[in-house]
């Protein structure tokens, strides 16, 4: 028989303790860039909102450091990486176009991504009209990855026909370019 008051029971549950943040410095500053561009390829605004969230972390922990300083380091690190060609707003641009046209998305889609990177809109644009846009050839690269419309078994394309709209909606396509592709009859191929 065991007893109810046991230490084991009755004691509470203890919370790891977090690793207090490391002093920020400026070539620590530099260290997290490269380490961040390391692993993902980055637009300037999207690597300067993930030093301020570092600098900011190290704030919350240390009211008294000064962090508009270490603002000012981040933004000397940008530069220095611009000018180092490590951060580069058109090669990130052109490098996601391709990857968002490859997997069938949409033009909105591409561009609501990228703007929130920080890429401004005239070069989301000129991206998009290099690689020769087409949203029909997009729609159908969606609709035989996901199995739906003229890609879905015959004699249920008319029963999932709202459905199939609602999917291509959801992902970004005008209602003409889902219309058109609704009504597609593919090759065999």
């Amino acid at each position: 028989m065991f007893d109810l008051n046991d230490t084991e029971t009755s004691s509470p549950v203890r919370q790891p303790r977090r690793k207090p943040q490391k002093k920020i410095t400026p070539q620590r500053l530099k260290n997290i860039g490269l380490y961040y561009l390391k692993r993902f390829e980055s637009s300037v605004e999207n690597l300067r909102a993930v030093l301020r969230r570092r600098i900011d972390a190290y704030a919350r922990e240390n009211p008294e450091w000064n962090k508009q300083e270490a603002y000012d380091w981040a933004e000397t690190v940008l530069a220095e990486f611009e000018r180092l060609h490590y951060l580069d707003d058109q090669r990130f641009t052109e490098i996601k176009v391709r990857g968002y046209l490859n997997a069938g998305k949409p033009a909105r889609y591409i561009q609501n991504k990228l703007r929130a990177k920080g890429i401004s809109e005239t070069q989301i644009k000129s991206v998009l009209q290099e690689e020769e846009y087409n949203p029909l050839e997009m729609a159908l690269k969606l609709a035989k990855r996901k199995k739906i419309g003229p890609y879905r078994l015959a004699e249920n394309r008319r029963e999932f026909r709202q459905k199939d709209m609602g999917t291509l909606v959801r992902a970004g396509f005008d209602y003409d370019t889902v219309c058109e592709v609704l009504d597609y009859a593919p090759e065999e191929e």
